[in-house]
């Protein structure tokens, strides 16, 4: 009967995952074919139409269809996919050394890093390229592109903080619609030149990089914009599972894609002067301003997409102590995933905008796209290649065919699309190298902060003999909770108590929450409760880097293992809040470490983040020097 049910409802979740996964691959038709031939100033002959899109078809059967469907979506962790779900995969490997593992931390954190970098462009070039076919329509629309794709992409940001519970319903129907619809329209346009669908047979391929390498070689730079995007359908395996997405991309995007690309390039056999908008021109005028209003409908999608998985990302960061605490909004009350992080929201938003600004139009955005998909790329197939001899145990012959392949093509790709660095591939780089400082900063900063506090602090079990055996010490009624990174030393909130309040509660509870390397935690699993003596009970909290913690409910579970009865307004939370001072010694260098006490002072507060009550918590101070 379940299997039954699960066949019953493929459908429906291969069409959720069709709006919500293929949106960024899916608008890049309205823009790919076009920047191939502007990039290296190719003439539109029989040769380079075919030979481009021969290495369309081939690029994107190897890299989507081959690496990304058939491969690294096997490296699933608990169902869950995306680079920090890989990186997490990859850090339990026996095989590598652990002072090894440096190494791919830095790799994760480059891939994810890249990500935020085509979060920001992804949603610009999608919405500008939609609404240029207003001007196809008619010039009157010229000067009004621009206001136009700010006022859209304005509403999307603004919209946010709701969820996209509701609009997320129509993403699937209207994006099966985009892809339809693209796929006649290239389907017509092949019917008057099926010659072209000789773009199939790899020759034309092989014979434009033998005949032109230096041209060739610049399209590949180009011929990336077909695959971004790509990387998604292993970054939302987990909200789907990997059979819809497989469904959906063989069945109907990949297709889809195909027919219009062949398309666009019978368009161009018949008429050069078409590259103007190869993709709107293919729209017979009857049907323009519906593709346009469709168009724009499916670069929201794309856009939303995008937000989306750049909201999760920083939250699986938060949860496995890759960025400070942010401010996270639940949007849903039924769906875990949908959240909502409104520093990121308006950070995203400003960069966006102001590339448009700079960049005007989507010919110009596309010199800065790409660079970072193809890095993206390059560290997927890296640790992949980590994944596939520490964890699978494929013999070396079996790696080398599959890595080496993929080295040299995503390096040919690296090589390309950095000629475009110049006019415009430095902002996703920029990007990236500002999140990767700010990932590694706040990592190194904890290791700091976390050694000198241990190196200073008093032994958890000398320190319950000493309170046990003193007769100075006075139990007050109640419970106290203190939060603490490390369970084997005192808390420093509790040693603070004592020295200014001079008293401990008579029961005291240290709590040790713990992210694990996989994607949720069941609640048999989320508690290990340790009685230490009858005053002094040690609590660990476990939750998956998906997880949205919750210490009052963990709390719940753990004393119901004690057998204690759970009262809210009986318990006391201590947390201790730190104030970072900058020394000059060892550590890291002094502009990161005031960058990293510039994020310490801004977190969010701990009692936010578990969603303590803030009528039940005591905050003492302390400070340390780093």
């Amino acid at each position: 009967m379940q299997s039954t049910a699960k066949k019953a409802a493929l459908p429906v979740i291969t069409l959720a995952a069709l709006g919500v996964v293929f949106g960024d691959i899916g608008t890049s038709p309205l823009y790919a074919l076009r920047q191939c031939f502007l990039t290296a100033h190719l003439a539109i002959t029989e040769a380079s139409v075919l030979g481009i899109l021969s290495l369309i078809v081939w690029c994107m059967m190897l890299t989507i269809s081959f690496k990304y469907v058939s491969v690294i979506m096997k490296a699933d962790n608990n169902g869950e996919g995306g680079i920090m779900s890989l990186l997490a995969l990859n850090l339990r490997t026996t095989r590598i050394a652990d002072n090894k593992k440096i190494y791919l931390i830095a790799l994760g954190f480059i891939g994810a890093s890249l990500f935020f970098g085509d979060g920001i462009i992804t949603p610009a070039i999608s919405v500008m390229s939609a609404i240029e076919g207003l001007s196809i329509a008619t010039p009157m629309f010229n000067q009004w592109l621009m206001p136009l794709a700010i006022g859209i992409l304005t509403g999307l940001f603004l919209v946010q903080r709701h969820g996209t519970g509701t609009m997320g319903k129509f993403f699937g129907p209207i994006t099966l619609a985009w892809f339809i619809s693209i796929g006649l329209i290239g389907l017509h346009s092949i019917i008057q030149t099926p010659y072209v669908l000789s773009m199939l047979n790899p020759y034309w391929a092989i014979s434009f990089v033998v005949q032109q390498p230096y041209v060739a070689f610049l399209t590949m730079g180009a011929v990336i914009l077909t695959m971004t995007g790509g990387e998604a359908l292993y970054a939302d395996m987990g909200h789907f599972g990997r059979m819809p997405i497989k469904m959906a991309w063989f069945i109907i995007v990949l297709p889809c894609l195909l027919l219009n690309y062949a398309g666009q390039g019978a368009l161009l056999l018949r008429d050069a002067s078409a590259l103007e908008n190869p993709f709107y021109l293919l729209v017979p005028e009857w049907a323009l301003y519906p593709m346009i209003g469709l168009a724009t409908a499916a670069a929201v999608i794309a856009s939303q997409a995008v937000i989306t998985g750049v909201f999760s990302m920083a939250n699986q960061a938060i949860q496995l102590r890759y960025l400070p605490r942010l401010s996270v909004q639940h949007t849903s009350d039924v769906e875990q995933g949908q959240i909502y992080l409104p520093f990121i929201n308006w950070v995203l938003y400003i960069s966006i905008l102001l590339l448009i600004l700079i960049f005007q139009n989507s010919a110009n955005l596309a010199s800065a796209y790409g660079v970072a998909v193809t890095m993206t790329m390059l560290c997927d197939t890296i640790l992949i290649a980590v994944l596939a001899y520490g964890f699978w145990r494929w013999p070396k012959w079996k790696l080398a065919l599959f890595v080496i392949p993929f080295l040299v093509i995503d390096l040919i790709f690296i090589a390309s699309t950095s000629l475009k660095i110049v006019s415009g591939g430095w902002v996703p780089i920029l990007i990236g190298a500002i999140a990767f400082t700010i990932l590694m900063t706040w990592k190194d900063g904890r290791e700091i902060v976390y050694n000198r506090l241990s190196k200073d602090s008093l032994s958890l079990d000398l320190f319950i003999k000493s309170v046990s055996m003193s007769s100075e010490t006075i139990f007050v009624p109640g419970e106290a909770v203190f939060l603490t990174g490390n369970p084997e030393i005192v808390p420093h909130a509790m040693l603070h108590n004592i020295k200014h309040n001079r008293v401990l509660h008579e029961r005291n509870i240290l709590v040790t929450v713990i992210t694990r390397d996989v994607p949720y935690v069941s609640d048999q699993e989320r508690v290990r409760v340790e009685v230490l003596d009858d005053k002094f009970q040690r609590i660990f909290i476990y939750y998956g880097f998906k997880d949205q913690p919750n210490i009052p409910v963990a709390l719940e579970l753990a004393y119901a293992q004690l057998d204690i009865p759970y009262d809210m307004m009986h318990i006391s939370f201590f947390i201790s809040r730190d104030r970072l001072i900058h020394t000059v010694g060892d550590g890291m260098s002094p502009w990161r470490e005031k960058l990293f006490i510039s994020m310490q002072r801004n977190t969010s507060p701990v009692s936010d983040f578990y969603q303590i009550p803030p009528n039940r918590v005591v905050e003492l101070g302390s400070q340390i020097e780093i």
